[in-house]
């Protein structure tokens, strides 16, 4: 079973918090289980929130891809916190689905490249269902547009951790986000590469809650369907 959680507007230093208890609660269920004659079963949360701005770095990414100071970010209320999830720099913001998955993967698939593909496949069924075509770029996480092309564009970034196959981070799609702080970064250490929202694309901006429904609908579908085998 998948729980599902929204946790709205809130500050990246309390999800960050949250989601390593969630993890950790997690992981030691599956140590404790080493003793049980019947195990415990391991809950899944999936988690959407949205964050005030703030600038993350992945544990192998460069800080020269920061390109701003530290006290210009704080002058203009943006934090930046150098995290354990893998990837380099990228940016979240109101109008962004940040999606955290706090999965154990025993109880769907071993396998982090399935995984990841899995969430990028709901973020493009959701981007279908407004007729929007994402795609995946050969050697590239994430969800792109018009790929192998020079207009080619990022909507949706991606970085996890997974410990004894329990993951957390996740991913970042862009919905109404504002676009112009993903100047002030080289967007997950990629130079001369785009970044685009539904809202851009559309010529409009969707509804985030009706594009959260969506998304969870199809990230529970593909999940379920893996569990079935």
């Amino acid at each position: 079973m998948i729980i599902f959680e929204d946790w709205g507007l809130t500050d990246y230093a309390v999800a960050w918090e949250r989601q390593k208890k969630y993890q950790s609660r997690t992981v030691e269920i599956k140590l404790e289980n080493r003793r049980r004659e019947i195990p415990l079963p391991t809950p899944n949360y999936l988690v959407f929130c949205e964050h005030p701005p703030v600038f993350t770095l992945g544990k192998n990414g460069n800080a020269n891809n920061v390109l701003m100071s530290p006290a210009f970010l704080a002058e203009r209320g943006v934090s930046f916190f150098p995290i354990e999830r893998g990837g380099d720099v990228t940016f979240h913001g109101p109008g962004q689905i940040v999606g955290y998955p706090i999965f154990d993967l025993e109880n769907f698939f071993t396998d982090l490249s399935r995984y990841l593909r899995t969430l990028e496949e709901a973020i493009i069924l959701t981007m279908a269902d407004y007729g929007l075509p994402g795609e995946r770029y050969a050697g590239y996480t994430g969800v792109w547009m018009e790929v192998d092309t020079p207009r080619a564009r990022k909507i949706a970034a991606m970085g996890i951790k997974c410990s004894r196959w329990v993951t957390m981070h996740g991913f970042a799609f862009n919905v109404t986000t504002d676009l112009s702080y993903f100047d002030w970064i080289v967007p997950c250490g990629i130079r001369g590469k785009a970044v685009t929202s539904m809202s851009r694309e559309l010529g409009y901006a969707p509804q985030i809650s009706e594009v959260k429904d969506r998304l969870k609908a199809h990230l529970l579908t593909l999940f379920d369907a893996a569990r079935r085998g």
